[in-house]
């Protein structure tokens, strides 16, 4: 018996290798990733684009899918920019892509509330302008005063909003100028 476990422990020494399968569903999963990573760029406008400095076959792909309808050949074409984007290190895209997104963000930030300025203004009158005159002493007065003052105007006689168009233009520029 001991002759028996001798030879035993003999072949116990020997190595097996096992060939090592990838995870089908990690690859799955960064597929997924890399479609919407592709759907994302798609959807970008050309300036937008241009920013985030592509290779030029995979900025040619996107742009070509851009225009195509939601059918077969946009279908293979988004297949075609996830493989290539397959081959490519992706992190660098998804940041500059984040930074689009972020200013985007920013600029409806931004967007909404110059437009809650200017609709204070027109409703709240004098108090609004006050509050304005205080958070932003660099303030054209007069100017702010009878743009406000011609909004009103147009308000109450039912007329195009053009006053209250130049209103937002020029809070706007305020705004832009003091976050400067």
């Amino acid at each position: 018996m001991i002759e028996e476990y001798q030879e035993y422990e003999e072949f116990d020494d020997e190595v097996e290798y096992y060939a090592v399968r990838p995870n089908k569903t990690q690859i799955k999963r960064d597929i997924a990733v890399l479609f919407e990573l592709g759907e994302e760029l798609v959807a970008l406008s050309a300036a937008q684009l241009s920013t985030l400095d592509l290779p030029e076959d995979l900025h040619k792909a996107v742009i070509g899918a851009t225009g195509m309808p939601p059918k077969g050949a946009r279908k293979r074409q988004m297949k075609f920019i996830c493989g290539l984007l397959r081959k490519l290190d992706v992190d660098p895209i998804t940041e500059k892509l984040a930074r689009i997104k972020n200013q985007s963000a920013h600029a409806t930030r931004e967007h909404h509330k110059i437009e809650r300025w200017r609709d204070r203004l027109i409703s709240e009158g004098q108090d609004a302008l006050t509050e304005l005159i205080d958070e932003y002493p660099q303030t054209d007065r007069q100017l702010l005063r009878q743009l406000m003052r011609s909004a009103q105007k147009e308000a109450a006689e039912a007329r195009p909003p053009k006053s209250t168009r130049e209103l937002y233009r020029y809070l706007k520029e305020l705004f832009e100028a003091e976050s400067e």
